[in-house]
């Protein structure tokens, strides 16, 4: 809420979707896609109501169960595929102002297709349009990638025409960058709107709109199977602060004493040979077994912790002269039983994984970090995400780290 100004998030998500089918209920980086901009309204200081407008009683169960209100369940003509986004939010303040009174005077919204939003975006473009009262709405824009201005037209004579003219360059299309007035591109992040604009005005954005101006790196519309995977690892990446479901990321807050980790995907790539007679080989980093040396001259302990009973586990930290527990059904069981065992606090251990089995752990330590090639949900678990994949560097990316921060405090 901003001053005495009630303020209403929207998170318009329908059932259907021709691109990539139930999309707004697909696990995007471990939660299903709407989630991410339940989480950025419930999380603004500026927002005091979250609701998603949805045809589908299965995306308002999942709705509900993030915290966001599903009052009622939109028409399934306000849900077709060329719907705009003007009566689905005429159609929401009109239902709220008849059966409950609630007429909110600034209407956010939140479009699930752009998850990637970064910590704060919503408050400061609330604040933005609360303190304008000229301004009918606010739109979220970043620097255009392509200048529009060296853009082209194809004549129904088949010759190039310039986009557009610029006042004082005879040939924009041939001038330096530099030279060109800067553009911007409109996002799905984020759209502040006066309620009187959007059934009064019957517009979206009425004439004086503002920018909130985003960094490019967040920019991400997912529309493709290929835009998901960019999401996801842009997400996932550790790179951006970004609004995520669920408790935020944790830092180190004191001096590591143990490394605990997986072995599979972690000190290897994941793959494996198996020969004729069934013997197994994996591929190891030797970087990483300097890592590990090196932590162990500083006087912090390594253990491996792997579901799988190999002898190639045992062969390799032997090498290492490590502890391997090998054959672990319930992790997070063993990983307790270790920490009590050697007499450590959970805040001094670092754990690193890299698939779902892992999970388990990572509420355990006081640090969880995945290898860069991680599973996505333990991408997005994770407090920390290496640059580096499993078995090629990234226990030695971690060791490092471990050892300068330990240095640090």
């Amino acid at each position: 809420m901003v001053g005495a100004m009630q303020v209403l998030a929207i998170v318009p998500a329908r059932g259907g979707s021709k691109s990539i089918p139930r999309k707004n209920l697909r696990l995007f980086a471990g939660h299903p896609l709407l989630a991410y901009s339940i989480a950025a309204g419930l999380q603004a200081q500026s927002v005091d109501r979250v609701i998603v407008s949805t045809d589908d009683d299965e995306t308002a169960e999942v709705a509900r169960r993030f915290g966001a209100e599903v009052p009622f369940l939109r028409p399934a003509a306000l849900a077709e595929d060329e719907t705009p986004d003007l009566p689905v939010f005429q159609h929401a303040l009109s239902w709220l102002a008849d059966q409950e009174g609630y007429r909110p005077e600034l209407v956010v919204q939140l479009r699930p297709t752009s998850p990637v939003r970064p910590p704060g975006l919503i408050d400061r473009a609330v604040a933005l349009l609360a303190a304008n009262a000229e301004a009918d709405s606010v739109r979220g824009v970043v620097t255009s990638g392509q200048n529009p201005h060296k853009m082209w037209r194809i004549s129904k004579d088949e010759r190039l025409v310039p986009l557009l003219r610029v006042r004082g360059i005879a040939e924009p299309y041939n001038a330096p960058r530099q030279a060109l007035p800067t553009t911007y591109w409109q996002t799905g992040h984020i759209d502040v709107a006066r309620r009187r604009t959007i059934l009064d005005a019957a517009s979206m954005s009425g004439e004086v709109i503002l920018p909130v101006i985003i960094d490019p790196a967040y920019a991400i519309d997912i529309d493709t199977l290929r835009d998901w995977e960019r999401g996801e690892w842009l997400l996932t990446s550790g790179e951006l602060e970004v609004v995520l479901p669920g408790p935020g990321r944790r830092r180190l807050s004191g001096q590591v004493r143990l490394l605990v980790m997986d072995f599979d995907g972690v000190l290897t790539d994941d793959r494996v040979w198996v020969d004729e007679a069934g013997v197994e080989s994996v591929a190891a980093s030797r970087s990483d077994g300097m890592g590990i040396a090196r932590l162990r001259a500083a006087g912090i302990g390594a253990v491996v912790l792997s579901s799988e009973t190999n002898p190639v586990v045992s062969a390799r930290c032997r090498k290492l002269g490590i502890e391997a527990i090998q054959g672990v059904g319930d992790k997070a069981e063993a990983l307790d039983a270790l920490l009590r065992r050697l007499g450590v606090a959970r805040e001094a251990v670092v754990y690193l994984g890299n698939d779902v089995n892992d999970l388990p752990c990572f509420p355990i330590a006081g640090w969880a970090v995945a290898v860069a090639d991680a599973a996505p949900a333990v991408r997005t678990a994770a407090d920390h995400v290496l640059r580096a994949p499993g078995g090629r560097g990234a226990v030695r990316e971690l060791c490092e780290s471990i050892l300068a921060d330990n240095q640090l405090r």
